[in-house]
């Protein structure tokens, strides 16, 4: 009885330790992230995509409870991953490098039809896409057209490169850069979200595509 006692108490303790350890940890994100967004310096940067890749959701509901910008989580996360991987990024040549694009930058008139591998750009000139695959493929880079995750993991396994390049939403381009951290990702944000027309810098992505030379 006095061993199930000391173990239930051990537990207890076990417990409230990993908690207040939690919260810590949460707390020195927080202000981390803010120093980032307001001052643009980024401090232990490894340290942060260790805690948002281990509490993203708790971050996500603490930042939602502070009333912090919806996507300060996400942003942070892709800031700090850019500037990791940036100097990786650049050794690698275009030829072993993928570009994802979201299906959702097309005209609401887009003559393209949906394939295996995502949407076949025709380069109709109604939206920035046909203009980033002018740039792109002359270059070596491979370009995909796609409208979700489940045909970037297919393009993924059918393949062979060493890097990617991604436009998206902050949430999605999160995710994204999280499932390919092992291929040094570079990601865009899009400027207006939505269904579709949304809109992308493309200089910020011929920035990204200019790098390697």
């Amino acid at each position: 009885m006095l061993f199930i006692d000391s173990f239930y108490m051990f537990l207890g303790q076990l417990v409230v330790l990993i908690v207040a350890i939690i919260i810590i940890l949460l707390i020195i994100f927080i202000i981390l992230a803010l120093l980032i967004a307001k001052k643009n310096k980024i401090r232990f940067p490894r340290f942060l995509l260790y805690i948002v890749d281990l509490l993203y959701s708790p971050l996500k509901t603490i930042a939602h409870f502070l009333k912090l910008d919806d996507n300060l989580i996400d942003d942070i996360a892709i800031r700090v991953r850019n500037d990791l991987n940036k100097e990786q990024y650049n050794r690698i040549p275009a030829e072993k490098t993928l570009i994802f694009l979201p299906h959702c930058l097309r005209h609401k008139d887009c003559p393209a039809t949906l394939q295996k591998e995502g949407l076949n750009c025709t380069e109709c000139g109604l939206c920035s896409i046909g203009v980033i695959k002018k740039k792109a493929e002359p270059l070596g880079y491979k370009m995909y057209i796609v409208p979700g995750s489940s045909f970037v993991k297919k393009i993924v396994m059918e393949n062979k490169f060493q890097t990617v390049l991604g436009v998206a939403c902050h949430e999605d381009l999160n995710q994204m850069m999280m499932l390919l951290s092992d291929f040094y990702p570079q990601g865009v944000l899009l400027e207006r979200t939505g269904c579709f027309e949304t809109k992308v810098n493309v200089k910020k992505v011929f920035e990204k595509l200019d790098s390697k030379y």
